[in-house]
């Protein structure tokens, strides 16, 4: 016989520093969350976010894709891992890896990510630095469903911030950051309680699509 979890469950994959690990796990703990962190995966053995889910008590696994001769063969064990912790959803979090159609199959509806753009402009990388060339006033961060398209899978909910004088790279990546540790764990939130869905037309919040994504400034005038 098997206990039934109380909570909804997570499986958080990562690269390298894991802050939006940190705020999914403050936020969890605090209760603002109703989930819990199974599993934290990182394809980099010395991803700092593997010692933050160590000081949280959460469970690691390093999966070196360099172990693999491509890209399908560590896809395929990366998603029997995943599995076999039997997540309820699927949370790319600085996961610096494009993954296969195959996986993105296995998880499909049930896998997010968080983008430091406002997509659909500034897909790929090197955000910050294409936004300051571009002479744009504003950027942010996106929060979308995971399809085969690169950052191009439905919306959910953005962040907005102003780029100021004499802003940098780094200066301005803080300030998206900084929204992206709020934007995130709401998305989770709404997926944790049944409002927000992906179906065949897009991204689903309380059974109305998302014809645009929510604006952060909106929930917030709100009271979220």
């Amino acid at each position: 016989m098997t206990m039934k979890r109380s909570r909804y469950s997570l499986a958080v994959l990562i690269s390298g520093s894991g802050s939006n690990l940190q705020a999914i796990i403050d936020a969890s703990v605090e209760g603002r969350l109703p989930a819990e962190i199974g599993v934290v995966i990182s394809n980099e053995p010395t991803a700092f976010g593997l010692e933050r889910a160590k000081r949280a008590g959460i469970e690691s696994r390093v999966l070196d894709h360099r172990s693999y001769p491509d890209r399908r063969s560590y896809d395929a064990d990366l998603g029997d891992l995943v599995e076999s912790f039997t997540p309820d959803l699927v949370v790319l979090a600085g996961f610096m890896r494009i993954l296969s159609p195959e996986f993105i199959q296995r998880f499909t509806g049930r896998m997010l990510n968080i983008h430091p753009s406002l997509l659909p402009k500034y897909r790929g990388l090197h955000t910050h630095r294409r936004v300051l060339e571009a002479g744009d006033s504003e950027h942010g961060a996106s929060v979308h469903f995971v399809t085969e398209e690169l950052d191009g899978g439905p919306l959910i909910l953005q962040a907005r911030v102003p780029v100021k004088p004499g802003d940098d790279a780094e200066t301005l990546a803080a300030r998206v950051l900084s929204r992206e540790h709020i934007i995130y764990p709401q998305v989770i939130r709404w997926m944790a309680e049944g409002r927000l869905v992906m179906g065949d037309k897009g991204a689903f919040l309380d059974g109305r699509l998302l014809e645009d994504p929510v604006d952060l400034a909106d929930l917030e005038l709100a009271g979220r």
